[in-house]
């Protein structure tokens, strides 16, 4: 009987995988142990064991195509097998999941004929790339007005200016559907424009029906959402106000300006000939740019300032999120957004610590970094403040009695956070040459689960890259992340007087659910005892 392959849950944090590489094409015979793909997780890429023998029948996901943990990946089965039922059941819901997916009730109405209706429904279009909804400033029609094609209907406030909204139909103005200082999101109805006499409620009930009916209306996973649409037209509106070089907003049509870009004219330099100063169609062919370039000449006075045409190409690419790079944006959001961090912020003076990693590199086995020394002292005063060293779950705190410190490294696509085990009980040599082995693991995406799993604290240094001082969003579920700075010398005071000084910053975030105030300090204080005096280390 054939068996159908899943993506595995790969890591604690993987929520789907993608196929770097398949190892095996439909028709193989496979063996249980044999290498089927390589998976691209978001710490690492991993290979994929098959666990039964037989024919690979189906690959269900193309190379570099990502894929839900538990989604089918394949299936294997005996040679010659029949798997089109199997097939039909993975594609498509099982009867219950269609019978439980809710019908719109819009459905089982009939539907509303609004063809001999003639009226158009206004809605707030979108006037700037972050708006989401716009208000209404001002209406300059009321109900019953008679509105002209290009005619101002009202004026817009949007996230970023005050501009006009206009008709694209002539007709009554036969409804308003938000008051003035009131606001609407966009596609919202604004106002309905038609003949008079027109059924315009039942136009908006269609719409309202309408709207409803897509909202209810189930969507595939696979296709994107249709967007609600007015039931007889698109919105019949359109945007005027291109800013005029003293700052104010050019009155002009909609076809004239148009027509002037079209045309290569500066709307700026166009006289209007409309209601109140409008520019329309025929001052825009009427206009000739030689007698505005000599105007502005003549009322400029031999002003001989000349501005530089700026010629360049607005360009970008768009690049497809790695895994890593999801899961780095997804529970870095999660973190900062759901645990109240606080920060504690403490100066190191680093003089001894120098002095002592110089002795201790000359008989080192490996070379001893500031940061490989910061992790023992972080792990030692751990030891002597567990209740830093805890784990919020949600409904219990967790005390670890273990000491497993999180190591951020920086790699290509984004950050991973190896684990140093019992840091407290290993040597400045030991944690030094499993840093370097862990970072060059991460660097080539060969770390193991077991590398990257049950963190009890984390730290992240930039020091090497010059920052001074910054705070870290914290590692769930460790309740605190180290921020450590790079060391710089500094003016201090010694005795009564001022000499040089290498001066160390780090910063404390800690979660507040979890960890409090004292707590944290209690825990720097003893880590710059350690720093300042790296002989107690030792001990």
């Amino acid at each position: 009987m054939a068996e159908v392959i899943k993506m595995p849950k790969m890591s604690d944090t993987m929520e789907e995988g993608v196929i770097a590489s398949w190892k095996v094409k439909v028709g193989d015979k496979v063996k249980s142990g044999d290498i089927l793909a390589e998976v691209e997780t978001d710490k690492a890429t991993m290979e994929l064991e098959s666990f039964e023998d037989g024919v690979i029948l189906h690959l269900g996901v193309k190379v570099k195509e990502a894929i839900k943990v538990n989604g089918v990946i394949a299936v294997i089965g005996k040679e010659g097998e029949n798997i089109d039922e199997l097939l039909k059941t993975i594609s498509s819901p099982s009867t219950d999941q269609k019978a439980s997916i809710p019908q719109p009730e819009a459905a089982s109405k009939p539907e509303v004929s609004t063809e001999n209706i003639k009226a158009s429904i206004i809605t707030m279009p979108k006037m700037s790339d972050t708006m989401t909804q716009g208000v209404i400033a001002n209406w300059l029609k009321k109900v019953g007005d008679t509105v002209k094609a290009g005619e101002v209907i009202a004026e817009v406030e949007t996230d970023k200016a005050t501009m006009e909204l206009e008709a694209f139909e002539g007709g009554k103005l036969l409804y308003i559907g938000v008051e003035a200082g009131s606001s609407v999101a966009i596609d919202g109805v604004i106002a309905v424009i038609g003949e008079e006499g027109a059924d315009y409620k039942t136009l908006l009930e269609a719409r309202k029906g309408a709207v409803k009916s897509a909202m209810l209306t189930p969507v595939d996973s696979k296709t994107p959402a249709p967007t609600p649409a007015p039931t007889q037209a698109p919105a019949q509106s359109a945007v005027n106000g291109s800013p005029a070089s003293n700052g104010e907003r050019i009155k002009a049509s909609p076809l004239a300006k148009k027509l002037a870009k079209d045309l290569g004219y500066d709307i700026n330099q166009i006289k209007g000939s409309g209601e109140l100063g409008r520019i329309v169609k025929r001052d825009v062919e009427s206009f000739t740019p030689q007698q505005a370039s000599a105007a502005e000449a003549k009322a400029s006075k031999g002003d001989a300032v000349v501005l530089p045409k700026v010629v360049g190409e607005e360009s970008y690419s768009d690049v497809a999120l790695s895994q890593m790079r999801k899961t780095i944006a997804r529970r870095l959001s999660e973190s900062k957004f759901t645990a109240p961090h606080f920060y504690l912020t403490m100066e190191i003076n680093m003089d001894k610590a120098v002095e002592a990693r110089a002795s201790i590199n000359e008989i080192s086995p490996v070379k001893i970094s500031f940061n490989d020394m910061v992790i023992k002292a972080v792990a030692a005063a751990l030891r002597m403040n567990p209740k830093v060293n805890v784990s919020w779950r949600g409904d219990t705190l967790r005390i670890n009695n273990h000491i497993h410190i999180g190591v951020a490294v920086a790699v290509e696509e984004g950050l991973l956070v190896p684990v140093i085990r019992f840091a407290d009980n290993k040597s400045l040599s030991h944690i030094s040459a499993e840093v370097k082995t862990l970072a060059e693991k991460a660097g080539k995406k060969q770390l193991q689960p077991s590398d990257w799993e049950g963190s009890t604290f984390t730290i992240s240094n930039l020091g090497m890259f010059g920052i001074e001082e910054f705070t870290a969003i914290i590692n769930p579920p460790d309740a605190c992340i180290l921020a450590i700075g790079g060391i710089k010398q500094t003016p201090i005071v010694r005795d009564g007087n001022v000499v040089p000084g290498n001066v160390m910053k780090v910063t404390l975030s800690c979660d507040h659910r979890a960890v409090d105030g004292a707590v944290g300090a209690a825990f720097l204080k003893t880590l710059k005892g350690l720093l300042e005096d790296p002989v107690r280390l030792l001990i």
